[in-house]
């Protein structure tokens, strides 16, 4: 059974899922949830990553979990695209802050250099392309129901170069109207081009007739790629 542990690292709190019994510093990933959430929202696909030998950490975006401020939900009534000045600067800051939690982890024995990945959910899937962009240090990511447009800058050439070569998977709602997956399916087409040569380190996957809130049978079928493509780029 996994060993679950709280614990703060770079003013970050997390949840370390790790296989029992293991001291040593693993393959890791870093997983963050939706918007609303925490980082206990995903405790069993945590739970699953652990389960195949992975350190997995749950992390609480900017305004989240216990980073979430006094007040905050007064500051936020809609959705993502009602409040965008405000889920922007939770992405940004967000990604802003994971480089230097990626160097504890690797300073303290934690993780394993040169295989760490990070996956998210619909914000969180947000966060993962950028910090793909931001972070060269990321073997696979894989954002689940999110959208490159939050952290896509206007003159994007260096920022699409600075994908390759970590391995990327893109798994999309074809009826989501929260976070509509135009955005990833076409980030995936002009990176075709840079993964010419690596093309099996790009996947776009997009499931038929599945909204932002999948059923039970549609999230086991987009975790599965998920927890598939971690495998197989970390282990």
């Amino acid at each position: 059974m996994a060993e679950v542990e709280e614990s703060l690292l770079a003013g970050v709190p997390l949840l370390l899922v790790r296989p029992s019994g293991s001291a040593r510093a693993l393959p890791t990933v870093l997983w963050v949830h939706g918007y609303g959430a925490s980082k206990e929202t995903h405790l069993a696909e945590l739970r699953r990553l652990a389960d195949i030998g992975l350190l997995a950490i749950g992390i609480d975006a900017v305004a989240h979990g216990r980073r979430r401020p006094a007040g905050f939900e007064h500051r936020v009534t809609g959705s993502p695209r009602e409040n965008a000045a405000v889920f922007r600067q939770i992405v940004g800051d967000t990604v802003a802050g994971l480089p230097r939690l990626v160097d504890q982890l690797l300073e303290r024995g934690l993780s394993e250099p040169g295989r760490i990945a990070i996956a998210g959910v619909s914000m969180g899937g947000c966060i993962v392309y950028g910090a793909v962009a931001a972070d060269c240090r990321y073997a696979a990511a894989v954002a689940l129901l999110g959208s490159p447009e939050w952290t896509r800058p206007e003159d994007d050439g260096a920022w699409l170069d600075a994908f390759q070569p970590t391995a990327l998977l893109s798994i999309t709602a074809a009826r989501d109207s929260v976070v509509p997956p135009a955005a990833a399916r076409e980030l995936h087409a002009l990176l075709a081009g840079r993964y010419r040569l690596q093309p099996e380190r790009l996947s776009y996957r997009e499931l038929a007739d599945a909204p932002h809130l999948m059923p039970a049978a549609d999230w086991a079928t987009a975790t599965g790629y998920a927890a598939a493509w971690l495998t197989r780029f970390l282990l």
